[in-house]
């Protein structure tokens, strides 16, 4: 099949999904019609109940033990008064319970609230005063400062699962129906250009939707083990939960080890997938170099949140050989836009891949019109995998969610930017806070930071747009002096698009999930101008 033809098949198949009929995409069949979360596991415990489900540095669960735990969290929930569609907070690390409190939560029809354990009393504080949570789970340790938070009742995860094991043991199951698939499975907050974070509303069937369409093209399958570092709290760590069960695979959460160790923990449990932002997928191949051939049954890395820089993609290819570098492109508020198909991961190198399968990119102009092939516009994603909107915030919904003109289908504006080519292969240009204007030329944050990174010995590069207090600025993470990576950068892009000042640091600050902290970067260079 060409790719022209590839890309025609992407829009057939949508007509089926939308019309809740079922669709066949490479053999496999999917229905959207009444799919919850729990009905994920529910059916790879039916055809592989001892196949190995999840595991941490303490052991791990088969897939029927994982459904009879989750039975058991189910109705330790009812117990507590926990009512179909009511909130339940959890802020824990990557720990085997979370996946069993995921799927129990969904049997329950409780909507679960999963917050990064780092995140602090300031943003924690509006979450909890948002979301109104029937109860709150935290790790054992964070349990006094909680309750200093909340008044509604705070549980420790030892002593919940000592109780969730006992009720699974008797056989104990929960006495609701269940959720609907249209009622919220998930409530991800998440930052963006408001101050507090706002709460993406997830429903069942698109979770489910999603999970099934992404995995149509990653295939991940009986066999695979899926090594994860990312929090389960960020979408991107928590959908691999769902794409394991798909897969009837195993899921590997790294835990809190030190960075030395990610090499040897993939070694051991003999990793074949693992999903990585730029930070992580850098370490990874720095640590390769000095042990090349030491993960050799990595099989793929899939990347989004962040696109991960072109020497890291080879940097991953050289320290492990015949692993495939998968690009995606998506958003909480629509989980995954699109995946360049693994085949052709050398394909393109600049695309981020076709169209989640049953679902249509539009790229628009500032009028909601449709912009030639091939010229830059607005990303804007229609189809099963949009979800729901907001919490509590119905002036924010109908920005982002917004009906066609034509069709009355809802249409979800991503704010960022991109192209289509003449294959229907996408291609991100910048999000919305990346796009400036400088000296009168247009431009953005990543085309100017994947520059930086194309300079040998730069590790890491962050730029922040010119405002009012600052010219366009560079961070990198290297050796080299300012000049030195400047000269490179003038080598390397229009006079317009060099940064006015390069700043070097040792390491960059983080984000909970691994991305460039900007916030504190622009906080470092706004003091430093002080």
């Amino acid at each position: 099949m060409n790719r022209g033809a590839n890309a025609r098949t992407v829009a057939v198949s949508r007509k089926a999904f939308s019309a809740n009929e079922g669709c066949v995409i490479d053999g496999a069949v999917f229905d959207n019609g009444g799919m919850v979360v729990h009905s994920l596991v529910d059916q790879a415990a039916a055809a592989a109940p001892d196949a190995r489900a999840v595991r941490d540095s303490r052991g791990g669960w088969n897939y029927r033990e994982l459904v009879r735990l989750s039975h058991g969290f189910a109705a330790w929930l009812a117990e507590r008064g926990v009512r179909a569609r009511d909130r339940v907070l959890v802020q824990l690390p990557n720990a085997k319970e979370l996946v069993g409190v995921v799927y129990g939560a969904s049997r329950a029809g409780a909507s679960l609230v999963p917050l990064n354990p780092g995140m602090k009393e300031f943003h924690l504080s509006s979450v909890l005063a948002d979301s109104e949570p029937s109860l709150v789970i935290v790790a054992d340790a964070a349990a006094p400062a909680m309750r200093e938070l909340t008044a509604v009742p705070v549980h420790g995860i030892t002593e919940v699962w000592h109780e969730v094991e006992a009720l699974a043991a008797s056989g104990r199951q929960a006495t609701t129906a269940g959720p609907a698939a249209h009622e919220a499975a998930l409530l991800i907050y998440t930052s963006g250009s408001t101050a507090a974070p706002k709460g993406v509303v997830c429903p069942h069937r698109q979770v489910t939707f999603s999970a099934s369409a992404i995995n149509a093209v990653l295939r991940y399958h009986p066999g695979d083990v899926v090594f994860t570092r990312l929090p389960l709290s960020f979408d991107y760590g928590l959908y691999q939960i769902f794409l394991a069960a798909l897969g009837h695979a195993e899921l590997v959460l790294a835990g809190d080890a030190p960075d030395t160790a990610l090499l040897s923990q993939l070694r051991a449990c003999g990793a074949t997938i693992v999903p990585v932002v730029p930070s992580l997928g850098a370490m990874l191949a720095t640590l390769g170099r000095r042990e090349p051939g030491s993960a050799p049954t990595v099989r793929m890395f899939t990347n989004t949140g962040a696109a991960l820089p072109a020497s890291t993609i080879e940097g991953l290819r050289e320290t492990f050989p015949g692993a495939r570098v998968v690009r995606m492109y998506g958003i909480t508020e629509c989980k995954r836009v699109t995946i360049m198909p693994p085949e052709q991961d050398r394909d393109r190198p600049d695309a981020v891949g076709l169209p989640l399968p049953g679902t249509e990119v539009l790229i628009l102009d500032g009028d909601g019109q449709p912009v030639p092939t091939g010229q830059v516009g607005e990303i804007v994603v229609v189809g099963p995998n949009v979800m729901a909107g907001y919490w509590r915030a119905p002036e924010l919904t109908a920005r982002t969610y917004r009906p066609s003109a034509e069709t009355g289908e809802i249409r979800m504006h991503t704010g960022d930017y991109g192209l289509l080519d003449e294959d229907g292969y996408l291609y991100f240009e910048g999000r919305r806070d990346d796009m400036f204007k400088r000296k009168g030329h247009r431009m953005s944050t990543v085309e100017i930071e994947a520059a930086a990174m194309d300079v040998p010995g730069v590790r890491a590069a962050a730029v922040l747009p010119p405002t009012d207090r600052h010219d366009l600025t560079l961070f990198v993470e290297s050796e080299l002096a300012p000049q030195a990576v400047l000269r490179e950068l003038a080598k390397r892009l229009e006079p317009q698009k060099v940064p006015a000042s390069c700043h070097v640091l040792e390491r960059f600050p983080l984000t909970l999930n691994g991305k460039n902290e900007r916030k504190q970067l622009t906080a470092l260079l706004e003091g430093s101008t002080a």
